[in-house]
């Protein structure tokens, strides 16, 4: 999902000794910047950009009078799987050619969330993955979309889970929706998400647990437990520390 997305920006300087937190894309408009990553400086011409990994010290600022850019920086599920779609480089630049193509994407996100706020969570966990595949577009070739496994076998389970995450759902029993060993799928899981199926799993129950905490003041954690299908609170509390390091009534505090 996005953490943060924009355009039109008019920027100005900032300094990251210690790097962003997250995956962050940022491309010039109009305008131009100069970029300092890892003790090197760059020059951000129009419809150009890069995306750079968490923790990596940056800084920027405007070469031109004004420089306009867009950006967008990336958290959720699917953040500890990006290092392995994007081969573990720090620091990836776009032509203006990709550069275009992200623009527009961007553009459809903004447009839709200041008409309708953050409402369709599904269409912008989308976009942000398509946004994502881009990048990998510059250091794998093909996106794995077009892969068959992935459309055959990736595709239905990642639907079931995003529909039923509720419920009693399995390895086991997702693996009988496309009529392979939960071995098998997991195996594929890894291959194109760097995680099993039920780390995958896993994981979008604490995200929906995470919205539920901060969107529903009232719930009290043993009916998020329920509704994100953790038939037990204390299991359900224990994940999610191991996955944010902290307990869910800790989250909710500090957001």
């Amino acid at each position: 999902m996005f953490d943060s997305i924009g355009n039109h920006w008019l920027e100005e300087a900032t300094c990251r000794p210690e790097g962003y937190p997250h995956y962050h894309y940022l491309q010039t408009e109009s305008g131009c910047g100069e970029i300092e990553i890892q003790g090197k400086i760059y020059e951000l011409q129009e419809n150009e950009g890069f995306l750079i990994a968490p923790s990596i010290p940056h800084s920027y600022k405007r070469k031109s009078d004004t420089w306009f850019t867009l950006f967008a920086t990336f958290t959720g599920t699917l953040e500890a799987s990006i290092p392995s779609l994007l081969q573990n480089r720090s620091v990836i630049w776009t032509d203006s050619s990709q550069s275009l193509v992200i623009a527009d994407q961007i553009a459809s996100c903004v447009d839709m969330i200041s008409a309708h706020g953050q409402q369709d969570t599904r269409y912008l966990s989308t976009s942000c993955y398509s946004l994502l595949l881009n990048f990998a577009d510059c250091v794998n070739g093909p996106s794995h979309m077009q892969d068959p496994l992935y459309q055959r076998y990736i595709v239905p389970v990642v639907r079931e889970i995003e529909t039923n995450f509720s419920s009693d759902l399995t390895a086991q029993a997702l693996s009988e929706k496309v009529f392979v060993s939960p071995q098998y799928l997991s195996r594929l899981f890894r291959r194109f998400f760097s995680c099993s199926v039920y780390e995958y799993l896993t994981m979008h129950r604490i995200n929906k647990a995470k919205e539920l905490l901060l969107v529903n003041s009232y719930l009290k954690v043993q009916d998020i437990a329920r509704m994100t299908g953790f038939s037990d609170t204390s299991h359900f509390i224990s994940m999610f520390k191991k996955a944010t390091g902290m307990t869910p009534l800790e989250f909710r505090r500090m957001h």
